[in-house]
């Protein structure tokens, strides 16, 4: 049955390949994207092309007037409203503990938890009335506690992510809607930088080799399946068996 989805932050990376991959399962595919409009519309270009239906939505989820509006913006723009909420919009400010700029901590919580819990209230209560609704959040697995450096207060958002993504799913479960996180490894995009070490990053992996943005692409899809209805409260780490961990949980 098709759906229509948002995804935010859908217009390079992870998003993109998650907007594809939602588009190619057959769902009507809302894009946001915060300023590479550009960007977008090649996403939303190559979905068309391919069939599926899709537009592009500006708007910055840290701003409170503008991620309170992306779910009714997509709703007129697809004909219906949300039932599948991908809050994929995230920024990384790279320092540890003696070096990190704490001046940039709180635009990277405005958007990696506030715009998350913006967008996430935008969309429940239609979901709680039609008594279905998939919510997936992208964390980290710097959230659950690699040692990876220079991502202290990064993985402080994304561990935030983590404890939402339960008690939203406490909160929601009673009304058919389930909230569930996917905790991508280390991923080959834009947010790694112009020169990824691959060979070391793989080297951490049991698989031995580093992530593609299909592969949390693939996880989100099972995860707003009716196969998962079962399904919620849970995160699913996709990180080809990292044994980086200061200590599991």
């Amino acid at each position: 049955m098709a759906r229509i989805a948002l995804v935010t932050g859908g217009s390079r990376g992870i998003g993109r390949a998650i907007a594809m991959e939602l588009a190619a399962q057959g769902h009507l595919v809302a894009i946001n994207y915060r300023e590479r409009a550009a960007q977008a519309d090649q996403v939303v270009h190559h979905i068309r092309a391919s069939g599926g239906r899709a537009v592009a939505i500006q708007g910055d989820v840290a701003i409170a007037a503008e991620a309170s509006t992306l779910a009714a913006r997509a709703a007129e723009a697809l004909g219906g409203p949300v039932d599948i909420l991908i809050n994929n919009a995230g920024v990384l400010r790279g320092g540890d503990l003696f070096d990190f700029d704490f001046s940039q901590m709180e635009g990277m919580r405005a958007v990696n938890v506030d715009g998350l819990v913006r967008v996430t209230r935008s969309v429940v209560d239609g979901m709680k009335q039609r008594r279905w609704g998939r919510i997936v959040n992208l964390t980290s697995i710097a959230g659950i506690g690699t040692s990876f450096e220079g991502n202290t207060f990064y993985a402080a958002t994304k561990a935030a992510v983590i404890t939402l993504t339960r008690r939203f799913a406490l909160d929601l479960g009673p009304h058919g809607v389930t909230v569930n996180a996917v905790a991508p490894g280390y991923i080959i995009t834009d947010m790694v930088g112009a020169n990824p070490n691959i060979e070391r990053m793989s080297s951490r992996a049991m698989v031995r080799r580093v992530g593609a943005p299909e592969d949390i692409a693939h996880a989100v899809a099972f995860l707003v399946s009716e196969r998962s209805s079962f399904l919620t409260a849970q995160v699913l780490t996709v990180d080809g068996g990292r044994m980086d961990y200061i200590a599991h949980a």
